[in-house]
């Protein structure tokens, strides 16, 4: 009996020593397109190549009028090519010229073929060309011959995408794979990028993809998948996850897709067709991709990028491929690029040499974006389809002023980039002269620029800057970022050395806030169906009273014969205040029982987040010896806008009139009690915001340190008497004509007040 798989083998056998043969580019295509045709017994065999202006060129046939080569082309979506190349599905037809999609090309006299055979070539899911075979008798071809010919499409896809084509390609056209791509985003962090695209989630590339025995392979993979299961489960069966929730139901579907026999037999197909077992991996998961691009349902397309997700895993323990050496092998202009990530995943890499963060999804305040601010990375938010489209070491260049992402840009923007960085050098080196000027307004109004930061990293930023202090200080960072909970001495170590390196500069500490969004991978909190609501900051430290109470201990060791500045987050109601007020004093007795040297004063802060403090502001006032605003929250709960959904993160403005009567407000009873009142968050690292809350009162902002020379450009020449007459007025408006923000844009641009 004939082995089914014995023509595709000997035809990819054929295929890699045409390949490894010194041969002109064009001969090697009208040799390869040759043997496919003889392997398959087709009386026609055509590769066709799509071109960065969105054509498929006819780049070698066996059969049709050689005449037609280079010249025979089919837009994106026209006729059968150009419908298999959009849908990235192939087609199987008896009578090709009765399908409606059907387009007659005269020159290259394929009228007397009825049966059609085509499939995409496919690259990460990514639509590279379609290879064709066509007969004269109408007939269906078997599922056997479609493995066939979808497994060749992927070798001629590595074939392209190594750019042999190119000395094929006319002059002045460039091929899909290749072609400058730009993406508009979100601007979520300022600054211009350019380098070389890393991707988070590393594509392993895979290098042997003909097999020389079946049985080794088979074998090869049948071990890395036991070993995959047995990773998943282990996942399943660690205490943190041995329960309900969505974080369960992902690792479950996990499990389900690892023993899918489906997936496995299409793997196996693809081994016994010619493919090595990682070959036959990135095929398979290359027809997953180009079916996930075409999903407009939500849930689906998350258990795809599960299944992805999934698919790599199996290629890392097939190939072995080892993290930590891709990066090391990191380069020194790097733009990260990624569907999502973490906070403390971004502080594993060379900061030194990270120029950029790209993100198809997050939002401007979702944690790993603030602490790319804090490292002065520019970042942009939602560029839909950006890990699809790129390459590890693509020339890349991120805007983040205007949310733009250029990847594999042409030169005369590459070079616009550059002068426009070589400007905001210059800039930056007028805002480094401001360093030493104090923070006055032209009408005499002093106004204390503070900078956020929450690693040691940070802290050198403080001398550059010229903040005059840390304003607030997120002391989750170090607990985010550690394998384990950090012990009472670590802490202790870690608030003396942030302390020494702000060399007298004050610090506003803030009270470990986690839960929510928070997530640290060694505390195990019950899942939540609205976790942003749920049990985090204040609510969970106030019932895990050990865990605040060891870090409470820790400030006052490390702040003895000094001042200790402590704010609480997210306090809901002044009960919360006063109880964690009751632990800082018990601490303070603890510690001075055992004759400790404490602190010379302890002033506690509380954060207003929560709008139900709106109608307790004259007890908060009274109570705490400072109030710390935290915009993000307060604008995410008063409008109840997650900060993480893209969807509706930008859909209320700040600067609306809503919000600023609520911190108007806020102004208005810290001055009534005389409470020191400060505002940390999103809008304070931004000029236009910044000034309308100057224009609201507030006489103490504190943003990352990149922003402090920005804002200070922009008050140094601001009339804030002038802005509040045009400002305050506004907010009372019922049916105004303008907006807030065209108010102050126009208030700026007649005033001299640089955004």
């Amino acid at each position: 009996m004939r082995d089914p798989s014995a023509g595709p083998r000997v035809m990819l056998k054929r295929l890699r020593e045409l390949m490894a043969e010194p041969l002109e580019p064009q001969d090697r295509l009208d040799r390869i397109v040759r043997q496919i045709a003889q392997n398959m017994v087709a009386e026609v065999c055509s590769f066709y190549v799509l071109r960065a202006d969105g054509v498929l060129e006819l780049y070698a046939t066996e059969g049709l009028n050689p005449g037609a080569v280079h010249l025979a082309q089919l837009k994106m979506g026209q006729g059968l090519v150009g419908t298999i190349a959009a849908g990235a599905r192939p087609l199987n037809l008896s009578d090709a010229q009765s399908h409606p999609a059907f387009t007659y090309l005269p020159e290259t006299g394929e009228e007397i073929y009825h049966s059609f055979l085509g499939a995409p070539i496919l690259r990460a899911g990514r639509t590279l060309g379609v290879l064709v075979i066509q007969n004269k008798a109408m007939r269906n071809y078997s599922e056997d011959e479609l493995e066939a010919l979808e497994t060749t499409a992927m070798v001629l896809a590595e074939m392209i995408a190594t750019g042999d084509l190119k000395k094929v390609t006319r002059p002045g056209l460039e091929l899909d794979l290749s072609r400058p791509v730009t993406i508009d985003g979100d601007a979520y962090s300022d600054g211009i990028g350019l380098g070389h695209a890393v991707l988070h989630e590393p594509r392993i590339v895979v290098t042997e993809l003909l097999n020389e025995d079946i049985d080794s392979e088979l074998s090869r993979l049948e071990e890395a998948l036991g070993s995959l299961r047995i990773s998943i489960d282990d996942m399943l069966s660690r205490r943190d996850v041995s329960m309900e929730g969505e974080h369960r139901a992902v690792l479950e579907a996990y499990r389900m897709f690892a023993h899918d026999r489906g997936w496995v037999r299409k793997l196996e197909e693809a081994i016994r067709n010619g493919l090595t077992a990682e070959a036959a991996v990135e095929k398979v998961q290359s027809d997953m991709r180009a079916r996930m691009i075409h999903m407009t349902d939500p849930y689906l397309r998350e258990r795809l990028h599960d299944f992805d997700d999934l698919a790599n895993r199996l290629l890392r323990q097939l190939t072995g491929f080892n993290v930590k050496a891709h990066q090391a092998e990191f380069p020194d202009s790097a733009i990260i690029v990624a569907r999502a990530m973490g906070a403390a995943e971004l502080l594993d890499y060379t900061q030194s040499k990270v120029r950029g963060l790209v993100l198809e999804e997050g939002s401007v305040t979702s944690h790993v974006v603030i602490v790319a601010k804090a490292m002065g990375i520019p970042v942009v938010g939602q560029a839909s389809g950006i890990v699809s489209m790129t390459e590890n070491g693509d020339p890349i260049i991120i805007d983040g002023d205007d949310g733009n992402v250029h990847l594999r840009p042409v030169t005369d923007l590459e070079s616009a980039y550059a002068e426009k960085v070589r400007f905001s050098a210059r800039r930056q080196e007028q805002f480094r002269a401001l360093r030493a000027v104090e923070p006055v307004t032209s009408d005499g109004t002093a106004v204390t620029l503070q900078m956020n930061a929450g690693l040691l990293v940070d802290l050198p930023q403080l001398e550059e800057s010229g903040a005059s202090g840390v304003g607030l200080f997120r002391t989750e960072l170090q607990f985010m970022i550690a394998s384990t909970m950090p012990r009472v001495d670590e802490q202790e170590q870690f608030y003396r050395n942030a302390l020494k390196q702000a060399e007298g500069r004050p610090i506003t500490f803030r009270a470990l806030d986690i839960g929510g969004d928070k997530v640290i991978p060694y505390f195990r909190a019950a899942p939540e169906e609205n976790p942003a609501l749920g049990w985090r900051a204040m609510r969970l430290a106030l019932d895990r009273p050990g865990i605040l109470r060891t870090q409470l201990r820790a400030l006052l060791r490390a702040t003895g014969g000094r001042e200790l500045k402590l704010m609480f987050p997210m306090v809901t109601e002044i009960a919360e205040f006063r109880a964690a007020r009751e632990l800082v004093n018990k601490e303070v007795g603890h510690l001075s029982r055992f004759g400790y040297d404490l602190p010379r004063k302890v002033e506690l802060g509380a954060m207003l987040e929560v709008p139900s403090l709106m109608w307790q502001l004259d007890e908060l006032m009274r109570e705490a010896d400072f109030v710390s605003v935290g915009s993000n929250d307060l604008f995410q709960f008063t409008m109840a806008s997650d900060r993480g959904n893209g969807r509706v993160s930008n859909r209320f403005d700040p600067l609306g009139r809503t919000f600023l009567r609520m911190l108007r407000q806020i102004v208005i009873a810290a001055d009534a009690r005389g409470t020191p009142l400060t505002l940390c968050g999103e809008m304070a690292g931004r000029t236009l915001p910044a000034m309308a809350l100057i224009g609201l009162g507030f006489r103490s902002i504190s943003m990352a340190p990149a922003a402090i020379g920005p804002v200070k450009s922009m008050l140094l020449p601001l009339d804030v008497g002038k802005l509040e007459q045009v400002l305050l007025p506004a907010l009372d408006e019922v049916d105004p004509k303008y907006t807030v923000r065209e108010l102050l844009s126009d208030f700026a641009d007649a005033n001299g007040v640089p955004l």
